[in-house]
């Protein structure tokens, strides 16, 4: 018998020692920033682990994401001016427009690059009040009564403020107008402007209500939870059934209006960026909002109390937190966020007039 070679594996074919070692030698670490709003921290520090899990088992490559969160006005800026972000996910779509519009980094049509208007969950905006709700708060009339104090975040700087802002002119529209459907009838002009005048002092007299605007929308929950501020707060829906489950239902309560808006925070790669990378990390990032849509990133979306596109194999008692309400939609309503940011938030709109002294 012949003796086989102490160097026996240095006579294989060269084709196959490349085949065998090519795995290893195309694992990557890559590393990716998510610059995001303020509510996030807990769902994206899940849905991290889950995806670089999922990620490696898929490529082989192991991917760490960074986060970053603040308001999500702040937020776009900062990315605007230098903050080297892969991806942004962010409160509303006027923020990513921003981020296109004043840098380039995101591409124009990034609305067409994903699923639902490259939203894969929603939310909306409902009252969070103290313990057996001592103000008897139930609807947005409640909050301009006399001796009740509001704390909402500052619309300048938060995306959540703003769809604050929005869901209360919703509700005053409603109130005069009673079917919001006359906003689009050319016979009902008159009428419509009466309704714009009437809701424009409706919020005028809520901001009234307001003793402090913080940045953004983790920074009003913790002003109202932890510093005892305020009588309500209007929150994301997810904030407050945070609040809820982490501080405890003896503490405080969830009121949900006659109707509010449907808050869709959007998702968008910075191409601009990703440019500059490699394409391991341009692939990798296309995955990470990919898989938000995946039925695990939809699981993980509801766990954290955002409400899921596709609900499909989601346990039912993680879609039992979802209350019915009526939810209007910012283009039916609005026009759009680009029309609603003009009117309402740019510098010298309604709610600068608002807030005039």
């Amino acid at each position: 018998m012949t003796a086989r070679p102490f160097g026996f594996r240095a006579l294989l074919p060269l084709g196959l020692i490349l085949t065998l070692v090519a795995p290893l030698a195309q694992a990557e670490e890559i590393s990716l920033l998510n610059v995001s709003y303020d509510p996030t921290r807990e769902l994206y520090a899940d849905y991290n682990a889950a995806f670089s899990d999922w990620y490696e088992a898929q490529s082989g490559d192991r991917v760490s994401v960074r986060q970053s969160h603040g308001g999500s006005g702040s937020q776009a800026r900062s990315v605007i001016e230098g903050n080297p972000a892969d991806v942004v996910t962010l409160a509303l779509a006027a923020d990513i427009d921003a981020i296109a519009e004043h840098s380039g980094l995101v591409d124009a049509d990034w609305q067409q690059q994903l699923p639902h208007d490259s939203t894969p969950y929603t939310s909306t905006i409902v009252f969070l009040v103290r313990k057996g709700n001592p103000k008897n708060i139930h609807d947005w009339d409640d909050l301009v009564r006399d001796g009740v104090e509001v704390i909402t975040p500052n619309p300048k700087t938060s995306g959540g403020a703003r769809w604050n802002y929005l869901a209360a002119w919703t509700w005053a529209l409603q109130r005069e107008l009673g079917d919001l459907n006359k906003l689009h009838d050319p016979a009902a002009e008159a009428e419509v402007a009466d309704a714009q005048a009437a809701a424009e002092a409706y919020v005028d007299e809520l901001y009234e209500h307001v003793p402090v605007l913080d940045t953004g929308a983790r920074g009003a929950t913790n002003t109202f939870t932890q510093r005892g501020l305020g009588d309500v707060l209007l929150a994301w829906e997810n904030e407050a059934l945070l609040a809820i489950n982490e501080l405890g239902s003896d503490e405080f309560d969830i009121v949900v209006p006659s109707a509010s808006i449907l808050a869709q925070p959007p998702v968008a790669l910075v191409s601009g960026n990703l440019a500059e990378k490699d394409e391991a990390t341009q692939k990798a990032a296309r995955a990470y909002l990919e898989h938000l849509y995946s039925p695990q990133g939809q699981r993980i979306a509801a766990e954290h109390y955002y409400r899921p596109i596709n609900d499909e194999g989601i346990e039912p008692a993680l879609l039992e937190q979802f209350p019915d309400v009526r939810l209007y939609n910012i283009n039916d309503v609005f026009g759009g966020w680009g029309e609603a940011q003009q009117t309402h938030f740019a510098n010298g709109g309604v709610f600068d007039r608002i807030m005039r002294p």
